[in-house]
């Protein structure tokens, strides 16, 4: 079973799509429909207040697989690419797919332009449910299969899940030190993927920003400091003691600076200093 974001300001799209999207199983390698009871789990918004809302609301550990949007909503035509970025913006890696009447529009060309959308289907074309179903499969292929179980990048006490983009250090999920009721911010938690990935190799200024596909102008050395000093933070707090870990970064554990040019690496904490 699968949890699908779906936004469809229309009421007969959604009568028409609901049992095929509820019954069909997504996984390689599993019979083509759900037995019995078992259906994919739809979280269906009409109004685009209310998907804000629930993007808002939703936990990290309860992302959707996957999300359906009309481009259009209520007359709206910018309401599908506005729910497209909060998606994005909470869970990066989530495949979307716009399922609308503006197929070969300025409006599919947007979503292509702009990022938001990794499929573009007309609903008005002949064995459309089918369609859906190849496209969305095929999406989710990577994201289904057994072998997915390499969503999670870990070292030693920390787990990145590339999926919903949860980071734990030590069993406790990473927060924003500005706000601690709220997850650390998109871009500490993809700068600290990419240490992880890269070491022991230390990772400069100008690489950071290639991989984070920032402006090269923008993005500078005080960025990039300013976001590590975000991330040790976060991390001394799940630590559960915060100079104990600012003491590892010191000491070249952790995240840890790299010479004078501006570079910094992970590595794990040695076994005495967790």
């Amino acid at each position: 079973m699968i949890k699908i974001f779906w936004v469809e300001d229309q009421q007969h799209w959604i009568d028409k799509f609901r049992p095929v999207l509820q019954s069909n199983h997504f996984a390689p390698a599993e019979p083509p429909s759900l037995a019995g009871a078992e259906q994919n789990r739809l979280e269906v918004f009409k109004q685009l207040d209310a998907a804000l809302a629930r993007i808002a609301q939703t936990d990290h550990s309860d992302a959707p697989q996957i999300a359906l949007l009309d481009a259009s909503l209520n007359g709206d035509d910018d309401g599908g690419y506005t729910i497209a970025r909060a998606l994005l913006k909470k869970w990066p890696a989530l495949p979307i797919v716009f399922l609308s009447e503006h197929s070969g529009t300025g409006i599919e060309q947007k979503a292509f332009e702009e990022g938001v959308s990794r499929d573009f289907i007309a609903k008005n074309q002949r064995n459309i449910e089918a369609v859906l179903l190849w496209r969305m499969k095929a999406l989710l292929k990577d994201v289904l299969a057994p072998a997915a179980q390499s969503r999670l990048l870990t070292s030693g006490d920390l787990s990145i899940d590339l999926i919903s983009w949860e980071v734990r250090w030590r069993g406790n999920v990473l927060m924003n030190p500005a706000n601690p009721k709220r997850p650390l911010a998109p871009t500490p938690r993809k700068i600290l993927r990419f240490l992880v990935e890269a070491s022991p190799r230390p990772v400069t200024t100008l690489q950071m920003a290639e991989w984070l596909e920032a402006d090269l102008e923008k993005f500078s050395y005080a960025n990039y400091r300013q976001h590590i000093k975000t991330l040790r933070k976060s991390l001394a707090l799940a630590h559960g003691d915060e100079q104990a870990f600012m003491d590892l970064c010191r000491a070249g554990d952790g995240v840890a600076t790299f010479g004078a040019d501006g570079a910094y690496l992970w590595k794990v904490p040695a076994e005495n200093g967790q």
